[in-house]
């Protein structure tokens, strides 16, 4: 499934490229209910959110957007409408609006 997905050469971090989907529209994750992250993408014991919870949801965005390595997890984790909605207020490197943002230009204005 990496065909429908662009890793993009911005980086999140240092040495960690920023991975982007080609469409929001493949980007089907949950909308509502309890998601617990695996620990690849949240160190912390406390890796329950609940969608719900407008700052558990902007939290849950910001960690998967910013640590995924795997398209998957994109698709398993984002909803791409959702993502649109919140896109102004997630708090994210400044490498990982861009490579989204370029990629998605509707969100510039999202």
């Amino acid at each position: 499934m990496q065909a429908t997905l662009a890793t993009v050469t911005h980086l999140s971090r240092p040495g960690r490229p920023v991975v982007v989907a080609r469409t929001l529209a493949e980007l089907t994750g949950p909308t509502g209910g309890v998601v617990e992250l695996p620990v690849r993408l949240m160190w912390s014991s406390e890796r329950t959110f609940d969608l719900a919870e407008p700052d558990d949801l902007l939290w849950l965005y910001e960690n998967v957007l910013r640590e995924t390595t795997r398209a998957d997890d994109l698709r398993a984790l984002i909803d791409g409408r959702t993502l649109r909605r919140v896109w102004r207020r997630l708090n994210l490197p400044r490498g990982v609006r861009a490579a989204w943002e370029s990629r998605h230009r509707g969100l510039r204005t999202a």
